[in-house]
Order: structure tokens, then sequence, then C-alpha cells
């Protein structure tokens, strides 16, 4: 990658906003005893850095005489609407595959940031059907693809981000972490290509959803590895296969500089960060920062860290959803199925035995299962994670039969 081009293609974007901030996060700084830096791609004008690939790409193309061909992506995201408000810039036709179970709300926004230069298509069920019947309209029309990550001028133009982090920070300094969330690998093969000479090797931490760990498996294997599912929790790096051209730019790292963050931790930078800074982050944007709760806090301490904030294009229709798992993720939240005597004054029994910061959130009567005993289903809220250490102490003290169900994801997911 040439520092040039992607210095152009910075410049270039500035025709359509400015450059995001890179912001020193005063709680997050405190917090971890280190300079925590946010690179803030979660202000661009869609909310997110795929702007840049997508603006890059079609830039070029149109460049090189592809202004008279119609543009297609298929995408239910942040690739959409960069793609869409790039057609709008462009002035040019573009056509987006969503499948058929896109939120409605995502579908609306993709159609505001296009305008008339755009039609949506919403094809199957799955990313992969929609995907397959996108790349067979671009054969059947002639069109021209872009893809959302595997492809030299994405790249290019995610590096931007890299190109305004070295402007931004304070003369004479250089970030001593760079904390990368990774899903197709286009952001993360942009910045380090670009900062590759100007910051050691092991100056990069690469943020990987738990239930998506397609980076970290392939540089463990040493090839591509395509995981046979995934968990889209974290829609915006939910990525069973990271791109080709990504893992030749990354294949030279550690597997141990990825980092796999639980989904539910994530939730809980989430959270953190509405009620502390109103910040609203969709999960992939959250994940760089919900890294630095799982490194050594003695390596970090310090230090000047950059965190690359992907995205917040966040649908509040999840925020039940996301505050759920932060309090389970806590430790401030649980779900017990209870075995009480079928008697008067058991429920009276058991309800003494909560502390006075302990809070029913569920009770259900489940089926009965013997003569002389029912089942219940309780869901109890805390202040302290060590509440629930005292509690179960009383638990067995009482002789209650019981059983944690909160991590159990079979049980959890039929029953909650």
């Amino acid at each position: 990658m040439e520092t040039r081009d992607v210095e152009n293609a910075a410049e270039a974007i500035r025709g359509i906003f400015p450059e995001t901030p890179l912001q020193l996060n005063d709680h997050l700084s405190r917090h971890y005893g280190a300079q925590v830096w946010l690179k803030r791609e979660d202000l661009t004008p869609v909310r997110s850095y795929k702007l840049r690939g997508a603006f890059n790409f079609m830039r070029k193309a149109i460049a090189a005489g592809g202004g008279e061909q119609t543009f297609i992506c298929a995408s239910a995201g942040n690739h959409a609407q960069g793609f869409a408000f790039a057609c709008r810039h462009f002035q040019v036709p573009g056509i987006v595959f969503m499948p058929v179970t896109t939120p409605q709300q995502k579908i609306d926004k993709t159609r505001m940031f296009g305008g008339e230069f755009i039609a949506i298509r919403l094809f199957g069920d799955i990313f992969d059907q929609c995907y397959a019947a996108a790349r067979e309209h671009v054969e059947v029309i002639g069109g021209q693809m872009v893809p959302p990550f595997d492809d030299v001028d994405i790249i290019e133009g995610q590096a931007t981000v890299a190109a305004e982090i070295v402007a931004q920070m304070p003369e004479g300094e250089k970030p001593d972490l760079i904390v990368l969330p990774v899903g197709g690998g286009g952001l993360s093969a942009g910045v380090t290509g670009f900062l590759a000479g100007t910051l050691p090797e092991n100056a990069f931490i690469f943020a990987e959803p738990g239930g998506a760990p397609s980076l970290k498996r392939s540089l463990e294997k040493g090839e591509i590895v395509t995981l046979p599912k995934v968990d889209n929790f974290v829609d915006g790096a939910a990525v069973a296969r990271i791109g080709d051209l990504n893992f030749e730019a990354l294949k030279g790292f550690s597997s141990e500089q990825v980092v796999l963050v639980p989904e539910n931790a994530i939730c809980v930078t989430m959270i953190d960060m509405l009620n502390v800074e109103g910040v609203v982050l969709e999960p992939a944007g959250a994940l760089s920062i919900a890294t630095l709760s799982l490194l050594d806090p003695q390596e970090i301490a310090g230090k000047t860290i950059v965190c690359v904030v992907s995205g917040g294009n966040f649908d509040f229709e999840r925020l039940p959803d996301v505050k759920e798992r932060a309090m389970r993720y806590a430790g401030l939240k649980k779900y017990f199925i209870l075995r009480l005597p079928q008697r008067p004054g058991a429920l009276r029994d058991f309800l003494n035995l909560l502390g006075p910061d302990d809070d029913i959130a569920r009770f259900e009567y489940l089926k009965k299962s013997a003569r002389n005993f029912g089942s219940i289903l309780i869901g109890l809220e805390t202040k302290d994670s060590a509440n629930f250490v005292a509690l179960t102490e009383r638990f067995e003290a009482a002789g209650l039969g019981y059983e944690d169900i909160t991590e159990n994801d079979i049980l959890a997911n039929l029953i909650i």
C-alpha cells in the first residue's frame, strides 16, 4: 500500500465529510490508568467507517470510466448505508441487495442516504442467499459489484482512518497500542498497512467477537478458516470468513494479538458509554473499547492507546436485550430454578432469604414437578455481585433445592 495513494484518498474524502475526531477520553483514561484515545468513526455522515471504502472504490471506478455502470452491493448494515451515500454523492445508479429479514429501520436509513439514486432489492432469508443474488444480477446487467471488505480500493479507503490518526496525534507522540475491531478485515488491513514501518507489529491489538473468531482461527492455522457458524449479535463484525486480501495483509501477526471479546462484555461497554458519556454505539462500535477490560492492567498502564470506534448505528429496540446481557455479565442479575415444598408459608420462607439489595425481576411457576414440590423460575437483580455469593450460601443453609441457569445457554434461551 502506497502512503501517497492513501493520502490522496483521504484528501478526496474531505469533499464529503471532515476528518472524524480523535478524542482523549477522560473516563476511560482514569479507569485504565492510561491515555485512551477514541477515533470516532461513529461520527461520519453514515455513523460508520464503511463510507470511506465504498467512496474510494466508486471514486476510482468512475475515474477509470465506469461511471455509466450500475453499482451493486449486498449488505444489511453499514456497508449498504455507506454505498448508498456514495451513490448519491456521485449521482450514479446503485442497487442494494438485502435479506428479506432486514429490519425496516435499516432499509429506511439506506433509502434515506441514497435517495433517488438507489433501488433496494430484498432477497433470501440469510445473507449468503442475498449475496448470491447480487452476484448473479451483476453478471446479468454487466454492473459493478462493490465488495464490503475484500478489495484493494476498499482497503485503501479504510486506511484513511490511520492517516487521520497520525495527523491528529499530539506533536511528537505515537500510539503505544491501536485496538482495531475485526469483521472481514478491511479496516485492520488498511490501518496496519499504512502504519507499517511507523509502528511495530506488536503495537496492534485485533478485537473479534467471541462468537465470530475468523481472524484468530485463521492465524492459528496459518490459512483462512471458514467458521461453520457465527453468533450474529455483533452484526457489524460477525463474519464467518475473513477476506482473502485482508488475511494476506494480516497473516504476519500473531494469533495472540487477537482478543476474543464475549458478546455480553460488549454490552457492558455499550451501557457504560451510554450512561457515562452519552455515546451511542452499536455492538461492533464498542468492540475495541470492551477489549481494554480483557487486557493485562499492568501491560496497558501508562500507555497511549487508540481505540477505533467503528460505528454507532444502534437500534434502540435492542436496548433491553443489551442491558440484560450486561447485567448478567457483570454478575448483577441471575436466574434460578427453585424447588419449593408445596406447603403454606414456603414462599414466604424463601422471600426471607433475600437480602435488602436483592430485587425480584421475574417470577414464574413452572410445571408442577412432584406432588409435594413445585418449580419456580425466578430472576433476581442486585447492586453488588458479591450479594449472590451470600444468597446462595443462605440457600444451602436452608436446604433449598435450586439451580443457577444464568450461564446455561440452552435452558436460558428456552425458558428466559
